[in-house]
């Protein structure tokens, strides 16, 4: 299959985007940060389908257009968009955070998801098959205290999940949503704190940590899945933490 996912040079993304190449297929990866993402393609020894990079922000309307240009003879034949860019920015309290923080991650949670599905839905359409995934989270299923802007931004992917697949009734595309808990090796919580390591590490300290790797595991079991099924949403967290807000670390 041909997949395309956003927010590769990183955490989930990085780690589905190995994973799906290791497996045979052709995988196209796009972040922000190029030259973060050849060198994971240069280094990456394992790969047995295809591994693609370019540059792409996903707030940037205009760079959109211009990836889907320049790559439409690949895109022609997308199997599967994984709509992997997101980010949380600070956990204070809403009186006390930034017009900045709301914007960048409504910008980069769900407007670039809704641009780039847009742009590629008309592609998957013609060919009467394709799969949009979702990277949502438990926080779009359950509020946390600080988490007013973060947790409303998941809880729209979740929406456009569920309404969008009611829109491609009919079409063949499928359309699901990861819900991942706490996820350890990644930078989440490093740019949630804005490069504090220390608060950033004891998000995970004290109990046993889901891995981006883990996550992976189960987007590529989504994605293989037959044709004739789709797995609609899945939430997945680690053992210790029952739930968004609890850990209970094994006595």
């Amino acid at each position: 299959m041909k997949i395309l996912i956003t927010g590769a040079s990183s955490g989930i993304g990085k780690a589905t985007a190995l994973l799906l190449a290791r497996k045979g297929h052709d995988v196209f990866m796009v972040a922000r940060r190029k030259e973060k993402l050849e060198e994971i393609a240069r280094t990456s020894s394992t790969v047995v389908g295809t591994l693609l990079v370019d540059e792409l922000d996903v707030t940037n309307k205009i760079a959109i257009q211009n990836f889907c240009e320049n790559h439409k003879d690949w895109l022609k034949g997308i199997d599967v968009l994984i709509n992997n860019a997101g980010l949380a920015l600070g956990q204070a309290a809403f009186p006390e955070t930034t017009d900045e923080d709301h914007d960048t991650m409504i910008a980069t949670n769900i407007t670039g998801l809704l641009t780039l599905t847009r742009a590629i839905l008309p592609l998957m359409k013609a060919n009467k098959w394709g799969h949009v995934l979702n990277l949502g989270s438990v926080a779009g299923i359950t509020p946390y205290k600080g988490g007013t802007t973060y947790c409303a931004t998941k809880a729209a992917v979740h929406m456009i999940t569920d309404c969008l697949r009611m829109d491609l009734g009919g079409t063949g595309i499928r359309v699901s949503t990861v819900a991942p808990g706490r996820v350890a090796e990644t930078e989440f919580s490093e740019v949630r704190y804005k490069g504090d390591m220390d608060k950033a590490k004891s998000v995970y300290e004290g109990y046993r940590t889901m891995t981006s790797n883990d996550v992976a595991e189960n987007i590529a079991w989504i994605v293989e899945q037959p044709k004739h099924i789709n797995i609609q949403e899945l939430v997945i967290l680690p053992t210790d933490q029952p739930s968004a807000t609890t850990l209970d670390p094994l006595k």
